[in-house]
């Protein structure tokens, strides 16, 4: 059946003249579905809407009233949400050009979540591009920017009831970063409420984020559907992420050896488990500079080590620091005969 296709004409919209510098961007990245309680991923396809030739510059919203009166001009059809911390690149924009080929009208959220960030980390020094970021959101169609302040998003200061992780939120990432996921989760949780999305983006490099909002939506009955977009890379292979502004050039260098060790174990994986492991750890040995926090091949929905006679999808993930910088990244693949890369994994 042939899908029919739908032009936005996009009224002339009015920008807030308040203050340029919003503050910051939503629990989840870069990433980071349609109606339906389950975290199920894969675009709607329903619906092809197509950015006008002369890009109009997005409502901005700062209050929550603001977002109230933009929200419903969009009315109660089918709306994406892309939600983001800021400092914008062209991972983001990826993720809102797929929700804009498959949805009617997408939201962007810019807030910097407070939440996620332990008392250690880098929130202070966290990249605030708001023009920017509105430039990109401009060329990519977006509808309605919402770009709240903490006070706006948490107006009686620290959530005192907050949406846990539970035990997937306490390994890997939380681990090394913990009360994370709780944070991540319950602005993710509140923002789908407040835009009234339909349909989140969110990027397969953040994989432990994605896995868990999509358990959030199918677990507390969230009628959003969960959308994961393949990782975008610089040309030499680089996860895209706003902290790569904090790299050196010389540490740019060496964090090529995270992508570089998820490209090894890949090419090993119709060896089995053991191989990948064993393939990309010789990568990661070879450069003292990158700190490794963790190196590991998991099952994508428990994040459980796979076994040696493992055959099927997983997960090899990365993360370590090199210079000031932490960085993550990862790869889905099939492990077994005719195993390799793959771009997403078959939920998806």
């Amino acid at each position: 059946m042939t899908e029919p296709t739908v032009t936005d004409t996009h009224a002339v919209r009015a920008v807030d003249a308040a203050g340029d510098g919003a503050s910051g961007a939503s629990g989840a990245s870069g990433a980071s579905g349609a109606s339906g309680a389950s975290g199920a991923s894969g675009a709607s396809g329903t619906v092809r809407s197509e950015v006008p030739s002369a890009p109009v510059v997005p409502v901005v919203a700062r209050t929550r009233d603001e977002l109230v009166e933009a929200r419903s001009a969009l009315g109660d059809g089918d709306v994406a949400v892309v939600m983001t911390m800021g400092a914008l690149h062209e991972g983001h924009a990826t993720l809102i050009q797929q929700a804009r080929r498959a949805h009617r009208h997408v939201v962007v959220t810019i807030f910097l979540n407070p939440l996620q960030f332990g008392p250690k980390e880098d929130l202070s020094r966290y990249p605030r591009t708001f023009d920017a970021d509105l430039d990109i959101c401009t060329a990519a169609g977006v509808d309605l920017v919402f770009a709240p302040t903490p006070d706006v998003v948490y107006p009686d200061g620290d959530p005192g009831v907050r949406v846990s992780a539970g035990p997937l939120g306490d390994v890997l990432e939380g681990q090394s970063r913990p009360g994370h996921f709780d944070g991540m989760l319950t602005v993710v949780g509140k923002l789908m409420h407040l835009t009234r999305c339909s349909a989140a983006y969110f990027g397969q490099k953040d994989a432990q984020q994605l896995l868990l909002i999509r358990r959030m939506c199918r677990d507390l009955d969230f009628p959003v559907r969960v959308v994961s977009v393949p990782t975008v890379r610089e040309p030499d292979g680089l996860a895209m992420s706003s902290r790569n502004t904090y790299l050196t050039p010389s540490d740019r260098e060496t964090a090529l050896c995270l992508s570089a060790a998820l490209r090894a174990g890949a090419e090993a994986a119709p060896e089995g488990p053991s191989a990948v492991r064993r393939a990309a750890r010789a990568v990661l040995v070879r450069e003292p500079l990158a700190l490794v926090d963790y190196l590991v091949l998991v099952h994508p929905d428990t994040l459980e080590d796979v076994p040696e006679w493992y055959r099927g999808e997983a997960l090899l993930a990365v993360a370590g620091r090199v210079g000031t910088t932490r960085l993550i990244d990862n790869l889905p693949l099939l492990v077994g005969p005719g195993g390799g890369a793959l771009e997403t994994f078959s939920q998806d």
